[in-house]
């Protein structure tokens, strides 16, 4: 061994490098550690003096897998290739690395910086051949070990998960059952009933965010898990955010089912650098899928049809079946139109300065040939027949379904209210806990006492402001339904087209109603005899309603008599001059709204009246001898402005015509050209 270690070798530092995979290993073998740092004491053994031996520690609870987040790895890597390290000490090669490809470039390094790689048994020279491959085999092996041990830790997992008693992280609303090794329901009937909540607002409102804006509206909160110390979990409340109504849809825990292997991660380039991606797979992929495993808060045939239904709330352009979720837009149809002329989906948008509803197919600027869309038209006709013929056919029992709206009502008025009792349940809990705290310490010690009695008074406010909150949500939502109420609900849910038409009904209601019996709706362009568009809708029976509407030439084309007065007065007036003459006349535009100077453009351009109507350029000298501003200015061969100075300072006289525009006329006698031309002649009084 001494022959290895030579004096070039002392003359430079020795380093002892230490590593532990996990925080939990430096935490619980600390065996290993107390070895590792016990090579400190062989560096010295070997001949190396204290003041030359360095300990490197940073990477204790980081993996061998790479070097990227080894910051003590790193700057060992940057002392060798600056030549201050002779010797390396390490427990074993896996402490180094646990790559064949990291452990190979420090092999390379140390070969040509002449670094002696040391451990508990032996001394190894990577300029030595021999030395070389025993320390590549031995690299490849830790390499092949980590990969066995990976997969035995693997193995027992997914042996365990096929019995359903592998440990899982438990969702919001279950715990873990060690007895049992399965999940419960937790014993929180808070939680519980939040998390059922959660699943019926969804069944009615069919939209995550619809679910999100429902807790939001009503001052609801949601159970989240706040991890603590040593691995302990706190539960804390809070309003939902997306990602945890989404997450919550997704699970299959919440249908009785144990799955584990729903996720798979592999290593990815991204920007040249390595990264692990995980990505969620397919159903058929999952190495374990358990039904009826535990205790369910819906049924698998919910789960799979709420999986079916956020799918379908999705719109992609790689998924033209998607109908995307309701939304608060004024477009009855979105997501349900479909062009007849080609039969893609039809897009919603809301053009223009007074963003008017319209449906118009794509198909066009996606290589048809087509200068413009396939199909375009307004919303405002079709929407009306589709919303016509949605109520005429709509007709139920009427005592049934008044006495079913009533019902839900007061239903979901009693959901609203039981959450905000258990709310105030956990309240009073914690503040009679905060209470006996402050009860149980020695009054002497005030500095603990004060500290209890302060965290009491909180307790104490918060239940106030939580029993201000809920009277306040019971007046807004009506939680208590009067006979009154109860006589209002009766009466209309005997009239719906009346709710369907009340201003307290979103549009995202509508579209909810509408896609309770509609599939699709096909819009076709008729241009002869007459423009107008096919509507053909295909209700979820099967059966199919065909009937025409309306289509306009031109959403800004106007009546006979008002393009006959935009013809007449576009030479002579402006357009904000026509508009008002319009609207004087109570004449309105194609969209049915007021007339403005952008309506009046649209339409005068479309009937080839050109720019319009603008200012006549007066002649510099009139018939009479008068001359204008522009003539005054070039007859002194001066500004404009000028003689805008002069008009204000008076020396200049005009008289204002009566035509369009009542431009000035000024008469130059000689006195007024003597005038001025003094002025002109006169030096400019300093500034």
């Amino acid at each position: 061994m001494s022959d290895k270690i030579q004096s070039i070798h002392l003359d430079r530092r020795a380093t002892v490098y230490l590593r532990q995979s996990t925080l939990k290993q430096v935490y619980e073998n600390r065996e290993s550690t107390r070895r590792q740092y016990a090579l400190r004491q062989r560096a010295a053994d070997l001949g190396w003096p204290d003041d030359r031996i360095d300990v490197i520690d940073d990477d204790l609870g980081q993996s061998g897998s790479s070097t990227e987040k080894r910051s003590g790895f790193q700057r060992l890597a940057e002392d060798i290739a600056h030549g201050r390290v002779g010797a390396i000490f390490a427990l074993e090669v896996s402490r180094l690395a646990r790559s064949s490809a990291d452990w190979h470039r420090l092999l390379d390094l140390c070969g040509v910086a002449d670094v002696v790689i040391v451990d508990e048994q032996a001394a190894f020279t990577p300029r030595d051949y021999n030395d070389r491959l025993l320390l590549g085999l031995k690299g490849t092996m830790s390499e092949a070990e980590s990969h066995w041990m990976r997969l035995r830790l693997q193995g027992g997992r997914l042996s365990k998960a096929r019995r359903g008693e592998h440990l899982l992280v438990a969702p919001i609303g279950y715990e873990w059952d060690e007895v049992a090794s399965r999940f419960r329901f937790d014993p929180d009937e808070h939680v519980q009933r939040a998390v059922r909540l959660v699943f019926e607002r969804f069944e009615i409102d069919g939209s995550a965010f619809a679910v999100m804006r429902y807790f939001v509206r009503n001052s609801l909160s949601l159970p989240r898990r706040a991890w603590r110390t040593q691995g302990s979990q706190e539960i804390t409340w809070s309003l939902p955010r997306p990602d945890t109504i989404f997450s919550m849809l997704h699970h299959p825990v919440y249908a009785g089912t144990y799955v584990f292997g729903r996720r798979e991660s592999r290593p990815a380039l991204v920007n040249g650098n390595i990264r692990m991606r995980t990505r969620l797979l397919p159903r058929e992929s999952w190495k374990v899928c358990l039904h009826d495993r535990h205790p369910a808060y819906i049924t698998w045939d919910q789960y799979m049809a709420n999986q079916h239904k956020l799918r379908k709330n999705q719109t992609r352009p790689a998924w033209p079946d998607q109908r995307g979720a309701p939304r608060d837009g004024a477009a009855l149809l979105q997501g349900l139109a479909l062009c007849g002329r080609c039969g893609r989906r039809m897009l919603t948008g809301y053009p223009g300065k007074h963003h008017v509803p319209q449906y118009h197919c794509a198909n066009g600027y996606r290589g048809v040939g087509q200068d413009g869309p396939c199909f375009r038209l307004p919303a405002e006709y079709v929407d009306a027949g589709v919303a016509r013929t949605f109520l005429e056919a709509v007709q139920p029992t009427e005592i049934e379904l008044a006495l079913a709206v009533v019902n839900e009502t007061e239903r979901q008025a009693v959901d609203v209210d039981r959450q905000w009792k258990l709310r105030l349940d956990r309240a009073k809990y914690e503040a009679r806990l905060a209470e006996r705290r402050y009860k149980a310490i020695d009054p002497d010690n005030r500095v603990v006492a004060r500290t209890l009695e302060r965290e009491w008074n909180d307790k104490l406010r918060e239940i106030e402001e939580f029993q201000r909150e809920h009277g306040e949500v019971r007046r807004r939502e009506k939680i208590d339904l009067s006979e009154e109420d109860r006589a209002r609900v009766l009466a209309l849910a005997k009239d719906l087209p009346r709710i369907w038409n009340a201003s307290s009904t979103t549009n995202a209601e509508r579209k909810n109603l509408l896609r309770m019996l509609v599939r699709e709706v096909t819009l076709s362009p008729i241009d002869v005899p007459e423009r107008m568009t096919r509507v053909k809708v295909l209700w979820l029976t099967g059966a199919v309603s065909d009937f025409m509407v309306r289509r306009p030439r031109n959403w800004c084309v106007a009546p006979a008599e008002a393009e006959s007065v935009v013809r007449v007065m576009s030479p002579i007036a402006g357009d904000k001059a026509v508009a008002n003459e319009l609207n004087r006349r109570g004449l309105v535009t194609g969209k049915r709204r007021r007339w403005d100077d952008h309506a009046v453009c649209v339409v005068r351009r479309r009937l080839g009246l050109g720019r319009g109507y603008s200012k006549r350029i007066e002649p510099d000298i009139d018939g009479d001898g008068r001359y204008s501003v522009r003539g005054v200015a070039a007859y002194f061969k001066t500004s404009k402005q000028n003689v805008y100075h002069w008009i204000a300072d008076g020396r200049l006289v005009g008289k204002r015509g009566t035509g369009t525009g009542h431009p000035y006329r000024f008469t130059l006698d000689d006195e007024t050209v003597a005038r001025l031309a003094d002025t002109m002649r006169s030096p400019k009084p300093p500034t």
